[in-house]
């Protein structure tokens, strides 16, 4: 039987990613590092909504953040978090009319 516990945290782990915004300032990143400016304009948030995305993301451990003069870069912390990504992608293609049409899923 799988460790409720566990079960639990990685709920919590997949609704962050569950959220549109996080999950495409992910993808932005997964282009190398950027700083806050470079990311609001990929993804067409405000600049203080992407913030606090991306200080979740960073409380997280799932980015990291580096001041460079009056930047502050960001970028995703872990390989495995690329690969997560990559992987999704992959999961995705194959049931992505299913998940479109699945009336149990909002949006």
């Amino acid at each position: 039987m799988p460790d409720v516990i566990n079960l639990k945290l990685l709920a919590k782990f997949f609704r962050g990613l569950g959220d549109e915004s996080r999950l495409n300032i992910l993808e932005v990143l997964r282009e190398g590092p950027k700083n806050v400016t470079e990311i609001v304009q990929s993804i067409g948030l405000g600049q203080s909504n992407t913030s606090l995305h991306l200080e979740c993301l960073y409380c997280c451990g799932l980015v990291d953040r580096e001041r460079k003069g009056r930047y502050m870069f960001y970028s995703i912390r872990s390989t495995r978090t690329l690969h997560l990504l990559k992987m999704s992608h992959s999961v995705l293609e194959p049931v992505a009319g299913h998940i479109r049409d699945c009336s149990r899923y909002r949006k």
